[in-house]
């Protein structure tokens, strides 16, 4: 287990839309990876979000089929300080529906929010 600012650059914040590929449930922090079209290079990059541990997202209000592979999602976070397409994700927006939803992440939030 590691302390936020370790791993984590809140002077880095980063917001990413793409596709989840897969959602990993577990402890101690859940995972979600989504493919993201580099803007420079039109390939698409997989990158990794890290989120709270399963019982903060439950008590925020999250399901584990909150979200699922091939929802397209908008995520707002703070880059990995070792340069990795890894962030600690803070919220997250469902792009169909508009749904914004807090991710327990070790960063301070710890809210539910909804538009």
């Amino acid at each position: 287990h590691h302390s936020f600012p370790v791993q984590y650059d809140a002077s880095k914040p980063i917001t990413l839309t793409g596709k989840v590929t897969k959602v990993e449930w577990t402890n101690p922090h859940i995972f979600i990876y989504i493919d993201v079209p580099d803007e420079k290079t039109g390939e698409v990059v997989n990158w990794a979000l890290e989120m709270g541990g399963p019982n903060a997202l439950l008590r925020l209000g999250w399901k584990r089929d909150s979200i699922k592979a091939d929802d397209l999602i908008t995520v707002e976070g703070s880059l990995a300080r070792d340069g990795s397409n890894l962030a600690n994700a803070t919220s997250i927006v469902m792009v169909a529906t508009g749904q914004r939803m807090l991710t327990g992440s070790s960063s301070g939030t710890s809210a539910a929010e909804t538009p």
